[in-house]
């Protein structure tokens, strides 16, 4: 697997980059782009953890998505490569923009080793940023529905269903795990500063921002 300053993202760099976040007082920092763990395939969970110590981890987890602030947080995002991500939409957001992206609010819940399939062959097309890209914001098509397969906290194995921008959470945060960003599968004529996107492209739907720039 891939190499971190001489060292293997295998079980042992797992040990040890659990250790340095569940022993911290502190919440971890978001690791950005370039870091290697963002793009190693994050190893299955298998019970390297107690369910304390589970537990724990989904609460530091959550908490630094939100202070972030964000709607979802892979494990890879604090440096950590297990399969493992929270997911969060409690966002207000206006009438125009929940109906142009299909925006509900999603419950917060954690997914271990989790896989999607597309349900159907239409697909969005929306501006999305990510936590690990921080200071951009992209294009990118994804299915509007899917099916998510997981494991929960508990060890339960479970799918359930999701459209829209619910879609697009799991999507974006299960691409995380197979090392796997945004701006792989994004529009690259599309990428704009964050304080660009908020002049220029901040509306509900892309089509000015499609005809400018060109994607």
């Amino acid at each position: 697997m891939t190499n971190v300053h001489g060292m293997k993202l295998d079980a042992g760099y797992l040990e040890q980059a659990l250790a340095a976040v569940l022993e911290s007082e502190q919440l971890p920092p978001i690791v950005q782009a370039g870091h290697p763990v963002l793009r190693a395939q994050a190893l299955p969970f298998t019970g390297q953890l107690s369910a304390a110590e589970l537990a724990r981890l989904i609460e530091i987890m959550t908490e630094t998505m939100r202070a972030a602030p964000g709607v979802g947080l892979a494990a890879p995002q604090i440096g950590i490569p297990l399969q493992l991500a929270v997911l969060e939409d409690q966002y207000e957001v206006d009438a125009d923009n929940a109906a142009a992206r299909d925006r509900m609010p999603l419950e917060l819940f954690a997914i271990l080793n989790p896989r999607y399939t597309p349900v159907g062959t239409v697909l969005a097309s929306h501006y999305e940023g990510c936590l690990s890209m921080s200071g951009w914001q992209g294009v990118v098509d994804r299915p509007t529905t899917v099916d998510l397969a997981y494991d929960d906290e508990l060890g339960t194995v479970r799918t359930r269903r999701f459209t829209g921008w619910q879609a697009r959470i799991v999507q974006h945060e299960t691409d995380h795990l197979a090392g796997m960003l945004y701006i792989d599968k994004a529009y690259t004529r599309s990428l704009a500063a964050t304080a660009e996107y908020s002049a220029h492209w901040a509306y509900p739907d892309i089509a000015e921002a499609r005809a400018a720039l060109k994607f």
